[in-house]
């Protein structure tokens, strides 16, 4: 049986790994830091490649790097993804304030789970796949969230690739407004991404305005494939509806002759928008499948409303071709 699980330490936390010792591939992840995926390394998939294995997520080399970093690379975004203006919002009769953890915008944004411990639920390793499940329990006393619940996470490691696939149970009294969003920063063995291209599978672009905060949308008149050499992107989009059940956002190398390829379910209560954006170094980029617009606890824009004891989830899934 290929598939393993392994674990060793990154400086004081325990980093595990899912690993296939036939291919190379291997995923880790840290459940003590918010469960984030620190590695993800794909086999490449091109006839006799230069490089066998390929570096597909930014990974900070230390826990110190991990501990300073304040992009949210990779992390899970729950209860809400991107920003709420000055953390204020109102559900069902009710006003609530959250911490603003966005000082430069006096924003709240990406939710609370970022580098808070999650407990290790199962492991399931088999002929085609391992996974590891986490799990945290909110108990209601986050400032602005009085709203308890259970949030489980699954990553799997397989034959085709990565999967994410997250689930959250309503465990209070009342219904609770809830989105989730996953944030990794993506790179193709660092080759810079002004060598890239991407192809986004939208129709319509969310409009921003100076706070990042939607105001509204267009038509987008650019499709296929975007070269994205000398393009500056902090973009959020409606995915196009799709009767497969998902759709695709493709990142492409001309120059290793392959591409990127992060899928995300679609359908009622899951990743109907979509985030791209470039950061200033230039050698990764986000692409971040999200379950509602920006400010969605304010605009209502793909809110999950989940009832008291109702369960939501959707999946994510990363490979190479």
């Amino acid at each position: 049986m290929p598939f393993e699980i392994q674990h060793q330490s990154f400086g004081s936390l325990t980093e595990y790994f899912l690993h296939n010792s036939d291919t190379g591939e291997y995923a880790s992840i840290l459940p003590a830091y918010g469960a984030v995926v620190r590695q993800l390394v794909l086999r490449n998939p091109a006839p006799n490649p230069e490089n066998r294995l390929l570096s597909l997520i930014r990974a900070p080399k230390s826990e110190q790097a991990l501990l300073a970093d304040e992009t949210h690379a990779s992390a899970l975004l729950f209860p809400f993804p991107s920003r709420i203006r000055h953390g204020i919002y109102g559900f069902q009769g009710e006003m609530y304030t959250l911490p603003m953890n966005e000082a430069n915008q006096d924003n709240a944004i990406h939710g609370f789970l970022a580098g808070r411990p999650f407990e290790l639920l199962g492991q399931t390793v088999t002929d085609t796949g391992v996974s590891l499940a986490l799990g945290y329990v909110h108990d209601g006393s986050y400032p602005g969230y009085p709203f308890p619940f259970e949030f489980r996470v699954r990553y799997t490691l397989s034959t085709t690739g990565f999967t994410v696939k997250y689930e959250v149970l309503n465990t209070g009294p009342k219904p609770a407004p809830v989105s989730f969003g996953w944030h990794p920063y993506f790179t193709i063995n660092e080759e810079p991404i002004d060598q890239l291209t991407i192809e986004v599978p939208s129709a319509r672009q969310i409009v921003l305005d100076d706070n990042l905060l939607p105001v509204g949308e267009t038509i987008l008149t650019e499709k296929g494939e975007i070269a994205l050499r000398e393009r500056e992107l902090d973009a959020a989009f409606l995915v196009e509806e799709n009767t497969d059940g998902g759709v695709t956002t493709i990142l492409r190398s001309a120059k290793q002759g392959l591409q990127l390829n992060v899928w995300q379910e679609t359908g009622s209560k899951k990743f109907n928008y979509l985030v791209i954006y470039t950061p200033i170094g230039r050698d990764n980029i986000a692409i971040e499948p999200l379950t509602s617009n920006v400010n969605a606890f304010n605009n209502g824009e793909g809110l999950i409303v989940l009832a008291p004891n109702e369960i939501t989830g959707g999946t994510i899934r990363v490979s190479l071709s």
